[in-house]
Formats: C-alpha cells, structure tokens, sequence
C-alpha cells in the first residue's frame, strides 16, 4: 500500500509547495484539492497550466497524485446546484488526467441544504435514491468522455450511508468506472471493537473488487473525530482485512493538522509494515 494524505492538510499555495510538505511529513502520494492553488475545490474554470503545474510537481517531489477532490451535494434539494455541481465536475475532469491521476471523489449527498456532511431524514426516501441515480449517471457519462474514475465513500451522512448501500449503487450501473473509497472511521459512530470489526469486514466482503482508494482518519470513543491512531479505530485491522480483498492501493489520511502529519506517518506506516 501507498501511505497518502490530504494535500489540503497543510497551509501551503502552489502545487510544489505543497508536495513537497507531502513528502517532507513521510508520505508517498496525496489526494490534491484545488484549493491548493487558491482556486476554489470545485471551480467554474481551471487555468490553463494549472493540471501541469501539478504534475511537475507531481515528478519533481517524488509525490503521486492518488486523487483529486470533487465533492459537491449530489442529491442537494435545489435542482439548480446540482447542475452547477455536475457542470464544475466536468471541469475537474478534464483536468484529471493531465494533474496525473484517473480518480476524482464525489459525495453522494444529503438532502440538508446547507452541509453536504450532514444526514437528513429525507436522505432514506425514495425520491432520494432516484436523483442519485440520475446524478450519478451523468457523473459517469462525464467519467467515460475523460477516461477517469469516480470514487464515493459510503459516510453515515450521506444517501450512501453503509456498505450494503453502496453495493447496491454499484449493482445499478456496474461501471468499472465507479468505484469505492473505504474509511473505517465513517461506517459507524459508536460501537464497541467487535461491532467495529465487523463492519469493516462486511464492507470490504462487499466492496473489496472495486475499492480504489482507502481513507484513515479516526473516531474517539463519544464518536467525535480524530487523527488517525488517536481514537478507537483498529487500524492493523483494517490494514489486514483490506489486504484480504485484495486491496493494494493508496491509504489517505485526513482529519488531521499539520503538525500532526510526521506522527501519523510513522504509525501508519507500522500498521501497513
């Protein structure tokens, strides 16, 4: 496995810059967000020599570029912002390539106006399900024009909240282009070491074959959010059962500062050795 972190984790502008605080910190690849560049995560137009700026850096750091960020509310109530969404996607996906990376991340959504990572209640109807589906196959027709991949997380406050959720969004395309990013620490909030085990074990039995990418941050005991080896998440674990499916791919960390970016490397790395 490649040891990754969130280039966003650090308070860095410039593609060079910030890979190289990637590697300074121990880490191999990252997933790139635009807002590295001062340029909004998902915005209306890239300049020019943008997605090779990236990649130069990208050779020049010895850093690869796992991913690329492009979360936006693909179920958000307002019609209009979903369009916007897709359209800003279009644009990050005709960069992806030249950046050098074939995966971009979505967010499959919430019906709550205002925060993309906050459940609703509607989340679980019908309605729901069906622009989710019908955003997500324009997202793929968008995929298939650029010859890249989308990967979605399922995350407890999203449409796509567990892993049988995602399986089941996976069954209704089966697109090779649609792929999963696994986070242990978003398949539950509180549950003891046995239920947590499970459930990283029922996700990778699911979703193994099309998990493209893992994520690692961590959760506290009172299902709060931490670095990656801080809370009660077994990451040797998690290591293990994704190696069992045959996962070898990049593991990014998150939910982390800056200063804490060489410690969690370190730990991560003793988890995967």
């Amino acid at each position: 496995m490649r040891l990754g972190i969130f280039a966003r984790t650090f308070d860095t502008r410039g593609a060079r810059p910030t890979l190289a605080a990637v590697a300074a910190a121990g880490y191999e690849t990252a997933q790139f967000n635009l807002a590295c560049l001062g340029l909004p995560p998902m915005p209306d137009a890239i300049p020019a020599g943008a997605p090779g700026e990236i990649a130069s850096a990208a050779a020049s750091t010895g850093v690869g570029i796992a991913a690329v960020s492009g979360t936006y509310n693909m179920i958000h109530p307002d019609p209009a912002k979903r369009a916007r969404g897709l359209a800003r996607l279009a644009v990050l996906a005709a960069a992806a390539r030249p950046m050098g990376t074939g995966l971009v991340t979505l967010c499959t959504g919430t019906r709550d106006p205002a925060d993309q990572w906050r459940w609703h209640p509607d989340n679980a109807a019908r309605a729901a399900w069906d622009d989710l589906l019908a955003e997500m196959e324009k997202a793929l027709t968008i995929a298939e024009t650029h010859d890249i991949a989308l990967g979605i997380e399922p995350e407890l406050a999203n449409v796509v909240a567990d892993a049988p959720t995602a399986c089941r969004l996976l069954d209704a395309f089966g697109s090779p282009r649609l792929r999963i990013v696994l986070d242990p620490a978003n398949l539950f909030e509180q549950a003891d070491a046995r239920a947590r085990r499970r459930l990283v074990e029922e996700a990778a039995d699911l979703l193994g074959p099309a998990i493209a990418m893992a994520h690692a941050k961590d959760r506290t005991a009172d299902g709060g959010f931490t670095a990656a080896g801080r809370g009660v998440v077994d990451f040797r674990h998690f290591v293990r059962t994704l190696r069992a499916a045959g996962f070898d791919g990049p593991l990014v960390t998150h939910g982390l500062a800056a200063a804490e970016a060489p410690e969690v490397a370190a730990f991560l790395r003793d988890a995967i050795a």
